[in-house]
């Protein structure tokens, strides 16, 4: 994911991989679109992943710390409600990033001698290396095999590695990066690459005041947008760009009545921008807009599991009730 392209002539795109066609392909689609859009996915280069982990360490990113409190404290309530059958499962996890909640469930499951391996599904290849390399040497008996990938691909070749049940793991609100139509089409498909008694666990995060909502994603340092800019930052290196990242702002939004939460690049000057052979105009003030972070009703989970063929089986709350860990089943 991290290639450059700094040896190259102005207006040329020199690929290794396909990954850098489909990035290439992706972001010119998406700021010739009205309006401009790129897609988030492409926030995870390394510094990227190195952002988003500050981010986690911001006081006002309380999202990390209510799941995180869910898996160090209800620990061992995970483990009996996604080991209710008793038998052995393949632990699949998408967008693992740096596994650090998981990881405590990953200890209790082996703690209890509990028949699993473990997959991890990135789409960020320094997060996959990181994993192989790091998790058997915090976790010695551990089994693991990570998959660098899109996740419906991945969890193809996830679900093909044994006849075991599955459990997917889709932490840290990541279900909150797409409108609820698209959210709904994700878990249709999710639920379509699962057998009956498979079971997925996914974090949301709720509804809750709107200023401590729009505060996670308008934080004080400046993290946040540091690492929205930091796309244009990896367009510039990879697809020989030249964004002049000073003339572009972060701007956050956060809809009470929706749930929606939206970030947003704002050009600051009318000004054009050489991306490969493709010019792409700015006028002053457009925006492009970056993710979506949907926050939930209890109705609107509800309605999302029993819309794309999952049943709740349990659910459980950070101390604040600001977060939870729904567990569906495959019906």
């Amino acid at each position: 994911m991290n290639t450059k392209f700094s040896d190259l002539s102005s207006n040329s795109i020199e690929t290794t991989n396909g990954k850098t066609d489909f990035f290439y392909e992706d972001v010119i689609h998406g700021l010739q679109a009205n309006p401009k859009r790129l897609d988030s996915k492409y926030f995870y280069d390394a510094a990227g992943d190195k952002l988003f982990r500050e981010i986690m360490n911001c006081p006002e990113y309380y999202l990390t710390n209510a799941e995180l409190e869910i898996f160090s404290e209800k620990t061992a309530e995970l483990v009996a409600a996604i080991n209710s059958h008793g038998a052995g499962f393949d632990l699949i996890e998408l967008g693992a990033g740096d596994a650090m909640k998981s990881t405590y469930l990953l200890n209790e499951l082996l703690k209890q001698q509990i028949d699993f391996r473990y997959v991890p599904i990135d789409i960020s290849a320094n997060v996959i290396k990181n994993l192989n390399h790091n998790l058997p040497q915090v976790l010695p008996k551990l089994k693991i095999t990570g998959l660098n990938g899109e996740y419906f691909e991945m969890l193809a070749q996830a679900t093909s590695l044994s006849n075991k049940r599955k459990v997917v793991l889709f932490l840290g609100s990541n279900i909150g990066n797409m409108p609820i139509h698209e959210a709904t089409e994700f878990c249709k498909n999710l639920r379509n690459h699962l057998s009956e008694g498979d079971y997925v666990l996914v974090g949301m995060d709720l509804k809750k005041n709107p200023k401590t909502i729009l505060s996670a994603y308008n934080d004080r340092g400046g993290i946040t947008k540091r690492f929205n800019l930091n796309l244009l930052e990896r367009i510039n290196n990879e697809l020989n760009a030249d964004f002049l990242i000073s003339q572009f702002d972060h701007y956050a939004t956060y809809d009470p009545e929706s749930g929606a939460c939206k970030s947003y690049l704002i050009s600051l000057e009318d000004q054009t921008v050489q991306i490969g052979e493709k010019q792409v105009h700015f006028a002053k003030n457009e925006h492009i807009f970056m993710e979506i972070s949907q926050k939930f009703s209890f109705g609107q989970i509800e309605e999302l599991a029993r819309n794309s063929g999952f049943k709740l089986m349990n659910q459980l709350f950070d101390s604040k009730k600001w977060f939870t860990d729904v567990i569906w089943s495959a019906g």
